[in-house]
């Protein structure tokens, strides 16, 4: 069963007493279409969109301690991993996922921060079917959905926090639009969510 949470929103990752301990955020989107009827016939038109999917691990003090992005694609010793940039969107499903195995965190760590951006520069009202989720990595149902379309003008945007409250883990729907075109860009906004 899907939760398509709104901004602000916050769910416990715990369910009936039982605590999930893998999850994965899945970014996908289509391919640019070319432009009209001539450019699909000659090749013309459209422009390549690289979104990033990326995750910022940070501690107590709210002092990032790692990153992993398509420049890292691991982190935390292995608990968390990006399974590779996609450049265009292309294929089906997700094109780009990060892999989060919570019971390997370290106790230190508090907070993970999942962001989007468009590397490019493109803004999200322009790219087609952009969508960001969460899912339970145990049993593959989704915790949340994202429309990323709905974010406007903006080519970044600080999507979910998962964080630690009394022993537990928590998913907050923050959906805060930012500009940059990658995460660096975005962490005066991100340090403001912590």
């Amino acid at each position: 069963m899907s939760v398509s949470l709104t901004k602000g929103q916050k769910i416990s990752l715990s369910k009936n007493g039982a605590t999930l301990t893998r999850v994965f955020m899945g970014l996908g989107w289509d391919v640019a279409k070319k432009g009209g009827l001539l450019g699909g016939l000659f090749g013309g038109g459209g422009e390549s969109i690289d979104l990033d999917a990326s995750c910022l691990v940070f501690d107590e003090r709210g002092e990032l301690v790692d990153e992993i992005w398509f420049r890292q694609l691991k982190g935390m010793h292995g608990a968390i991993v990006h399974t590779g940039d996609n450049l265009t969107g292309d294929g089906d499903g997700d094109d780009e996922v990060i892999k989060v195995d919570l019971s390997k965190l370290p106790a230190s760590v508090k907070s993970l921060v999942f962001t989007v951006n468009s590397f490019r520069g493109q803004t999200f009202d322009k790219v087609a079917n952009a969508s960001c989720r969460l899912v339970d990595d145990t049993n593959q149902k989704e915790l949340a959905v994202f429309a990323l379309s709905e974010a406007g003008s903006h080519t970044g945007l600080i999507m979910a926090k998962l964080y630690r409250h009394n022993g537990e883990w928590k998913l907050h729907a923050i959906g805060e639009k930012t500009a940059g075109k990658t995460f660096h860009d975005m962490m005066p906004a991100i340090l403001g969510m912590l």
